[in-house]
């Protein structure tokens, strides 16, 4: 490509896209009912056949379009994406990427044990794995298939002895699983990992979702300030997500993603691809773009990338201010979080 084609590209609201989500499967084992409901996503489900899905070619190639609008943050996203046969060689592949400069992957963890040294090897710099509650029982009804705390845990024990950089991420909802937040926030303050609550979302529209079963992030930091006091960390970069904190006279830190109470729209800096070559610039998005079609038919590179900037230069997703203005923008089908990952 020629040197005008490395520039960034921005939205309405001037916001750069600097990061893409990849989900390479809509396939998980668990079901999480605030994600993909057993009585839904039974064991009949018609899932993405394997030639609807993006080759490990077709992903890295378009990456690298991406990498020239200014895309440096690659997220690794499902469904599940350990349940995507050798992702190790599609890390590797998305490594070797010229100006991509970290490469994070989301999973429920229980698969860590066998692949987490290899995702290490192949270039995978962290994980978010994603953990609701300690309580076995809860956890079991949580995940839909009776899978154990411990099956998590030895996938972070897997992670921390790869060397990879380890967050976990807690969707807390009200009279589920609300009453963990302290437990978890004692336990992983102990074990010195990054600890992130995040409020029930609205997406897609599966998962049962009410305003009432939100637990605003204040009212969680209030709750574990007033056992273990905490005070506010300057954000890392631009469009972080996560509200940052660190336990007083400590570095551990505590992390809050309130994106129903103080939505951050206005420093979105992320677009999303499905694992069927969708392209979606929101998390709450109704409609994509399809890449997958004009990428088979054998359009340049030049042509799909001038797709993508046509995708973004006229975006104004802003669905979660919107929400905080009028619940009324809750109607409308949207697309499912398994589709696209979180």
């Amino acid at each position: 490509m020629t040197a005008k084609a490395h520039q960034r590209v921005f939205d309405r609201f001037k916001r750069p896209l600097s990061d893409l989500r990849i989900s390479v499967t809509d396939k998980c084992n668990f079901r999480c009912r605030y994600c993909m409901p057993e009585e839904i996503f039974a064991a009949d489900y018609p899932f993405l056949p394997q030639e609807k899905l993006l080759t490990f070619e077709e992903i890295t190639r378009l990456v690298r379009i991406f990498a020239t609008l200014g895309v440096k943050k690659i997220r690794i996203t499902g469904g599940e994406p350990l349940l995507r046969k050798e992702l190790p060689t599609l890390i590797k592949m998305i490594r070797q990427v010229e100006g991509i400069e970290d490469i994070a992957l989301t999973t429920n963890g229980s698969l860590l044990p066998k692949y987490a040294q290899a995702l290490k090897s192949a270039g995978l710099n962290r994980v978010n794995v994603s953990l609701d509650s300690l309580d076995d029982e809860r956890f079991g009804k949580m995940n839909g298939r009776g899978f154990k705390v411990r099956d998590v845990l030895k996938g972070i024990e897997a992670a921390e002895k790869a060397g990879l950089g380890i967050k976990i991420n807690m969707v807390v909802q009200r009279g589920v699983n609300d009453q963990d937040i302290l437990p978890m926030a004692r336990y992983f303050r102990k074990k010195g990992h990054v600890l992130r609550f995040i409020e029930f979302m609205d997406v897609g529209n599966a998962n049962g979702w009410r305003l009432e079963h939100v637990v605003p992030s204040r009212e969680i930091v209030q709750m574990i300030n007033a056992e273990m006091p905490l005070e506010p960390v300057e954000p890392n970069y631009y469009g972080e997500v996560a509200s940052r904190y660190r336990y007083k006279g400590t570095k551990q830190e505590i992390g809050f993603i309130s994106s129903v109470t103080e939505a951050f729209c206005s420093t979105c800096t992320r677009a999303r691809l499905s694992a069927e070559g969708t392209l979606y610039t929101c998390l709450f998005a109704t409609a994509g773009t399809d890449l997958r079609t004009p990428l088979r038919q054998g359009e340049t590179d030049e042509q799909l990338r001038t797709r993508i900037v046509n995708v973004w230069e006229k975006r104004q997703d802003r669905y979660s201010e919107e929400r905080l203005k009028n619940t009324n923008v809750l109607k409308g089908k949207k697309v499912e979080m398994y589709h696209i990952g979180g």
